[in-house]
């Protein structure tokens, strides 16, 4: 059974909008343009002026590359980007590893250096996960942490995720 494709989801502070073929296309030409001086002087205006400075990060871009091979993950309950409403900047990104596998699915988040500490992944992270639960074909919403990353660790105990399992260097989360 598919769950019904909705618009994208607003917060107080943020909209967690869906990436599009565009979206994949930009991120992964602004990483060779950084690394190619070349490509950036071939392409002039190739980053979006609605990024934020330091937009995208490592793990955008890894986000990018994977939706580049995966494009079913391009749907409602697939990734999103994080869009600062006052600014209208695109911050990060969280997406859920979709589809479920016997009702469980994954979670990914983050956002850029320049906003954390704002409570935005928390905030994008309860928003998505209840999203997600919103579907019949979710009971449950997971995500792995390491532990050397305190802060993540707290932006799932705020949004309400309960460890079920840690060894020395990471976490399981999950939310029901």
């Amino acid at each position: 059974m598919s769950h019904v494709i909705s618009a994208d989801l607003t917060t107080e502070r943020l909209v967690l909008r869906s990436w599009t073929a565009t979206d994949v296309a930009a991120v992964l030409d602004a990483s060779s343009a950084s690394q190619s001086s070349q490509l950036a002087v071939l392409r002039p205006g190739l980053r979006p002026e609605h990024w934020a400075g330091d937009f995208p990060s490592d793990g955008d871009r890894v986000i990018a590359g994977l939706l580049a091979t995966q494009p079913e993950w391009l749907g409602a309950f697939g990734h999103r980007l994080v869009v600062e409403r006052a600014s209208g900047l695109v911050v990060g990104s969280i997406g859920l590893f979709w589809p479920p596998t016997d009702g469980v699915v994954e979670l990914g988040y983050g956002v850029v250096e320049s906003v954390r500490g704002r409570g935005y992944a928390t905030e994008a992270t309860a928003a998505l996960t209840a999203y997600a639960l919103s579907s019949p074909e979710v009971h449950t919403v997971q995500a792995g942490v390491e532990l050397s990353n305190p802060a993540s660790v707290r932006v799932l105990e705020k949004a309400s995720f309960q460890r079920v399992s840690a060894d020395q260097e990471t976490a399981r989360y999950e939310r029901r």
